[in-house]
């Protein structure tokens, strides 16, 4: 399973130890400071929305895991709707990735709703 297939796909509940740390003396990284971060959240609550949003109007682009969420209850329509509204305020961009993940983007920043790879 790839890095990305790591981060964006899977049924099962991810915690910080399931990602790799990757030597980056082995890559080009970026010299200084970035001009956007990728934040991963979990979503338990809508208490957690308000850090999603905050980084996503600092300008950064977060995927949150809501599977701690029921599907069923409300609070995931009002958070869902919450997010969509930065999104909209940022001109950013937002998507549900399955009934677990939700990927909120920047000002500028677009996601392709198609897959790549796949015929």
């Amino acid at each position: 399973m790839g890095l990305m297939s790591k981060i964006l796909g899977g049924n099962n509940s991810h915690s910080t130890e399931d990602y790799l740390e990757l030597d980056l003396d082995d890559f080009d990284t970026v010299s200084g400071d970035a001009a956007m971060e990728v934040h991963i959240a979990e979503v338990a609550g809508q208490a957690d929305a308000i850090d999603i949003k905050d980084a996503v109007y600092d300008g950064d682009l977060v995927i949150a895991d809501i599977t701690r969420l029921r599907t069923e209850d409300r609070t995931v329509e009002h958070i869902v709707d919450e997010l969509r509204q930065v999104a909209q305020e940022v001109d950013g961009d937002i998507v549900q990735k399955g009934d677990d993940q939700l990927i909120v983007t920047p000002t500028g920043v677009k996601i392709s709703r198609e897959k790549l790879g796949r015929d």
